[in-house]
């Protein structure tokens, strides 16, 4: 199959100007973690970006993010998918730019395009922990790193999770170098290190 074919199957992927490669952004009106957070202040998800600007100003930007979301669940997705990301040969594939997982069901179905596109390291920030504690850290595949999202700003990291990420106010403790870089990762690639253990954004 082409790329317009895999794309009117899985929907498209985007190309956030930040980050090399490409991500696979979901509507985070169905955020379910992150959608109770978005109404406490103080939280990591309060006045969600991606429930603003760009995300809620173009109809057409929210059309396909649930396009996507429903795709999901297409009984070949898992392949196109795979096909899809294999076809423009990237090095680097984000999981949700916006949006998150939905289910367990979800969750496998991207370990399952993980081990098909072996080349490729693979990051996705999750706040649902609800499904992470039933996975054994071990079943994860190698070419892909979960991180679990801090709950709050500047608040502490997840702690039955490997790997996390937290947001902070503080330049000073912000490990995430996209500030001081025209807010792009440029050559840093920490989301998607093993090594890196917890990683801290700048709030912005």
């Amino acid at each position: 199959m082409n790329k317009k074919e895999l794309k009117e199957y899985t929907g498209s992927f985007s190309k956030p100007s930040k980050m090399p490669g490409y991500s696979y952004g979901l509507p985070a009106w169905e955020c379910q973690t992150g959608g109770k957070l978005s109404k406490i202040k103080g939280t990591v998800c309060y006045d969600c970006y991606a429930k603003k600007g760009f995300y809620a100003m173009y109809k057409t930007v929210k059309e396909a993010q649930y396009k996507r979301f429903k795709a999901v669940d297409r009984p070949k997705w898992v392949y196109m998918m795979a096909s899809q990301i294999r076809l423009f040969k990237t090095k680097e594939f984000r999981w949700h730019d916006a949006g998150d997982i939905k289910s367990i069901k979800h969750l496998l179905k991207i370990f399952k395009v993980c081990k098909l596109t072996p080349g490729v390291k693979h990051w996705m920030p999750t706040k649902e922990a609800q499904y992470l504690k039933h996975i054994p850290v071990n079943r994860v595949p190698k070419n892909l790193i979960i991180r679990l999202s801090g709950t709050n700003v500047d608040g502490p990291a997840g702690k039955f999770w490997k790997w996390t990420s937290t947001v902070t106010t503080n330049p000073k403790k912000a490990t995430c170098p996209a500030p001081k870089q025209g807010g792009k990762c440029l050559d840093c690639r920490k989301c998607w290190s093993r090594k890196i253990k917890n990683i801290t954004y700048l709030k912005h």
